[in-house]
C-alpha cells in the first residue's frame, strides 16, 4: 500500500472490526516502513525511542514516539503473530504460558496500535483531532476483541447507576458510559477505561470508581489500559526530538492512597518509575498481567465484594 492508502484505511473505523483487520493492517504499514520512510529520528534522550519522519506525500510529518524495543519489524512480526493468537487460543482453554508469550503479547498489541496511530501521524495538521480519535477509540475496540478472544463477556457502554436517598427510596439514575464492562453469566463484574494515553484522563478514572462505589455500595472492580505515556517534544539541538512523560505520578499516588485504588492499571509501554517507585509498582503492571493473571480472578470475585 501507498502511504496515502494507509492513511485512508486507518482513518475509517469500519474497516476494523475483527482482530484479522487489525492483523492485516499492521502487516501493510511495517512493510511499507521498511523502505517508504523519509527517515527515522532517534530521540536524544531515550535512544530506542524513534520517530518516523514521512515524505511529501505524508507532508513530511514526523510521528509519535516508536519504542523500538517493542515495536516489531515486518519480518517479526511475521513470525511471531500466529505464535501470538495461539497463546489466546491456549488462554481460553485455561492453559498456562510462559515468559516469552507474555513478552509477545505486550509487544504484538503495542505493535497493532500503534502502527494504527503512527499513520494517522500523516494527517495533515488540521485533522489532528480527528486522528487521536479514531486511534483512541480503535484501541478500545482492539482490547475488546482481545478479551472477547479469551472467552469473556465484553463489550463498551452506559450504565445506569441508582441515586437514593437516605432512607435508601430511588430518586434517579445516573448514566455512565464506560470502555469495558465485562459481565459474567449476565451480572457486571469489571468496569474498564481503555485510553491510548492517562494524559488529562487519570482523574477520571479514579472518580468513577469513587462515585460509583458511593451510589451502589459496593466495590465492582474498576481497571484502567493505557498504551503509554510518552510524548513527542523538541530539543534545543536544532531539527531533533525527545521524548516527555505524561504520566503524573503525584496524581496517581494522591488518588490512591487518598480516594481509592484501581483494581488494575495496565500499560503496554511501562515507564521506569512505574517499575522502580514502590508504590507505583504495587498498583501498575504490564498488560500481560490482565490477560493472564488478573482477569479471570477480577470475573471470580462474589459480586459487590
Amino acid at each position: 500500500m501507498k502511504l496515502a492508502d494507509l492513511v485512508n484505511h486507518a482513518a475509517n473505523k469500519q474497516q476494523f472490526q475483527q482482530l484479522s483487520d487489525y492483523i492485516d493492517f499492521c502487516r501493510q504499514y511495517l512493510a511499507f516502513v521498511e523502505t517508504g520512510l523519509q527517515a527515522r529520528i532517534v530521540s536524544q534522550n531515550e535512544s530506542y525511542y524513534q520517530f518516523f519522519q514521512y515524505g511529501v506525500e505524508g507532508q513530511y510529518n514526523i510521528s509519535r514516539p516508536i519504542n523500538t524495543r517493542l515495536f516489531y519489524t515486518a519480518e517479526s512480526f511475521e513470525t511471531m503473530i500466529s505464535h501470538f493468537t495461539q497463546t489466546f487460543t491456549d488462554l481460553k482453554q485455561g492453559q498456562r504460558v510462559d515468559d516469552e508469550q507474555r513478552d509477545r503479547i505486550i509487544r504484538i498489541i503495542y505493535t497493532l496500535q500503534q502502527t494504527i496511530g503512527a499513520a494517522l501521524d500523516a494527517l495533515p495538521a488540521g485533522k489532528s483531532n480527528q486522528a487521536r480519535k479514531v486511534n483512541g477509540d480503535l484501541f478500545e475496540r482492539l482490547i475488546r476483541l482481545l478479551l472477547q478472544e479469551m472467552g469473556a463477556d465484553c463489550t463498551a457502554g452506559v450504565v445506569q447507576v441508582p441515586v437514593k436517598d437516605d432512607a435508601g427510596a430511588l430518586l434517579f439514575h445516573t448514566s455512565y458510559q464506560h470502555d469495558l464492562l465485562i459481565r459474567q453469566a449476565g451480572d457486571l463484574k469489571v468496569i474498564g477505561s481503555v485510553k491510548t494515553s492517562s494524559k488529562d484522563r487519570l482523574d477520571k478514572v479514579f472518580v468513577d470508581k469513587f462515585l460509583y462505589s458511593r451510589l451502589t455500595g459496593t466495590a465492582l472492580p474498576h481497571i484502567a489500559i493505557f498504551l503509554n505515556d510518552v510524548q513527542r517534544k523538541k530539543t534545543k539541538q536544532e531539527n531533533s526530538y525527545g521524548i516527555s512523560t505524561t504520566f503524573l505520578p503525584g496524581h496517581f499516588r494522591a488518588y490512591t492512597v487518598k480516594l481509592n485504588p484501581l483494581d488494575g492499571v495496565y500499560y503496554c509501554d511501562i515507564r521506569p518509575n512505574m517499575r522502580e517507585d514502590a508504590l507505583l509498582s504495587t498498583h501498575i503492571r504490564t498488560i500481560d498481567h490482565l490477560f493472564l493473571d488478573d482477569l479471570w480472578e477480577l470475573l471470580n470475585k462474589p459480586s459487590g465484594d
